[in-house]
């Protein structure tokens, strides 16, 4: 029924329904890894708001799939009364077309017309530099996530702009999938960089490196400096502990919820943009000589 409806283009009418009268009081959450930790706080505050509100949330994982993410919004939308989209790999296009209609908001990325929760990359960026500089770093290995990540662009195109203003150089090596397995591949890219440290797009990616730079016998901070983004659970006792830009995941996960359910009583879509911090550990420390 589901493919004879895509076939004939068909799509239910949604346009007279807001959020102050939903049917369901079902709201749905699209993650593209379930298992990555950073998506554990980003739930909890969400469907800690979503509950005080009244609604229950229900999560689907995408697999990092631009097209399971739009089976999923086409496939629940008369189920939910909204969506909430984390690091959406949609392109801008399919993701305008696909948000008529529907009440959705956006976490770890921006789309015209739509309310989004993002973290500050720009002064995130300038924390990791000016971090790494303080220590003697001049050439920094970016490793890079998927292509069609909206937060890696921002990750790069701010680390660049803090190095060019520090005086310090920025390579980008990848891009790689945002998993612990792809820490081994982006670990031998970066090091063959002739960096001095390896700022990686997500804690994952980084633990990765970790691990394979110790079985290379490669000493961290001694030979090479790492750092990762979001401070996931366990980042702080890897070994070695585990220097990352922390975002505030929960906090996210209930601006989400806020933006969504009162976007119907704005006629412009709001946007919030939280700090970040950066938790400095073991894994960062000068460079060799």
């Amino acid at each position: 029924m589901y493919d004879v409806a895509q076939r004939l283009g068909y799509r239910s009418s949604r346009d007279a329904r807001d959020l102050g009268g939903s049917r369901t009081q079902l709201l749905a959450l699209l993650v593209p890894d379930i298992t990555n930790p950073h998506i554990f706080g980003l739930v909890r505050g969400a469907e800690a708001q979503a509950r005080a509100a009244g609604f229950t949330l229900v999560v689907a994982n995408t697999g990092e799939s631009p097209e399971f993410e739009r089976a999923h919004l086409e496939r629940l939308d008369a189920s939910v009364d909204g969506f909430l989209l984390a690091s959406s790999r949609l392109a801008d296009p399919d993701l305008s077309r696909l948000a008529e209609g529907r009440w959705m908001a956006l976490f770890n990325r921006e789309a015209a017309g739509l309310p989004s929760v993002t973290i500050d990359s720009a002064d995130g960026g300038r924390q990791v530099i000016d971090h790494l500089v303080a220590m003697g770093h001049r050439r920094i290995a970016y490793l890079a996530g998927p292509v069609n990540a909206w937060a890696d662009a921002q990750r790069w195109a701010a680390l660049s702009h803090s190095a060019r203003q520090s005086g310090a150089e920025v390579v980008r090596c990848g891009p790689f999938s945002p998993t612990l397995d792809s820490g081994s591949a982006a670990a031998d890219v970066g090091m063959a960089s002739g960096a001095t440290a390896l700022v990686a797009f997500n804690d994952l990616m980084a633990i990765g490196v970790l691990r394979r730079l110790e079985r290379l016998h490669v000493e961290v901070p001694g030979q090479v400096s790492v750092v990762g983004h979001d401070d996931i659970f366990g980042a702080d006792f890897c070994h070695p502990a585990l220097t990352t830009l922390a975002s505030p995941a929960e906090q996210a996960g209930r601006s989400l919820v806020d933006l969504l359910l009162g976007v119907r009583r704005s006629a412009t879509a709001a946007r919030v943009v939280l700090p970040g911090e950066l938790r400095v550990r073991d894994s960062t420390g000068s460079p060799p000589g």
